[in-house]
């Protein structure tokens, strides 16, 4: 028996890029499984906290005694890896079609990539760049705090409730949680986090505007 359609509204969507947008997952994989070997740690158990993350926040979760003046040099390490490296990085299905229907529409991605980086995924996928953007070095504090995407809302112009985030990762979500953000969650990881509303891929999710400009979004 198919689910019936979720429909939510918004006045602004914040776009998480990685695993929402762009199946960047190949990449994370390697460069986060050569330095879980580097530091002696379980790859899987790295990788099972680090999507969403930024690196050093990822280093300082697994490593909690470790100087943070080391976990910011490996994860400069490792945006330099990751930004040379764009094989296996692809659009998630439907990523393309969702975004086109979100021009002219207040839209922000809000990830915890740095800028370079995120236009060579976004590049490397075939995707645009939203015009308003929340990247590493915007942020304090990496997700899950919220920050990020109270400066996405703040940005656009729209208090936080008023606000619909995409996302893929616990960290994500629950970022934007803490924000006062509702969630559409992408993808399996996303699943267990208790997002208010879950699309497999962004195939299933249509954006439609009102004349006021109030958005519905339709999961399914």
């Amino acid at each position: 028996m198919t689910a019936a359609p979720v429909r939510l509204t918004a006045r602004a969507l914040l776009l998480d890029m990685d695993g929402t947008l762009v199946n960047s997952d190949a990449v994370v994989e390697r460069c986060f499984s050569r330095w879980a070997e580097r530091n002696g740690l379980d790859p899987a158990e790295v990788l099972a906290v680090a999507h969403g993350r930024q690196g050093h926040a990822t280093m300082a979760l697994l490593l909690p005694d470790r100087p943070a003046e080391l976990n910011l040099a490996d994860n400069e390490r490792i945006l330099a890896e990751e930004r040379a490296d764009t094989e296996g990085v692809v659009p998630v299905p439907g990523a393309a079609a969702f975004l086109a229907s979100l021009t002219g529409l207040p839209h922000a991605l809000v990830t915890s990539a740095d800028l370079p980086l995120a236009r060579i995924r976004m590049t490397a996928a075939g995707l645009p760049l939203p015009s308003v953007l929340v990247t590493a070095e915007s942020v304090g504090a990496s997700k899950p705090d919220p920050e990020g995407f109270l400066k996405g809302a703040a940005d656009l112009g729209f208090a936080p409730a008023d606000c619909l985030a995409f996302e893929d990762s616990g960290a994500g979500i629950a970022a934007a949680k803490a924000a006062g953000v509702r969630v559409v969650g992408v993808g399996p990881r996303a699943l267990p986090h208790h997002p208010d509303a879950h699309a497999d891929t962004l195939t299933t999710v249509t954006v439609t505007a009102a004349p006021d400009g109030l958005l519905t979004v339709t999961v399914g």
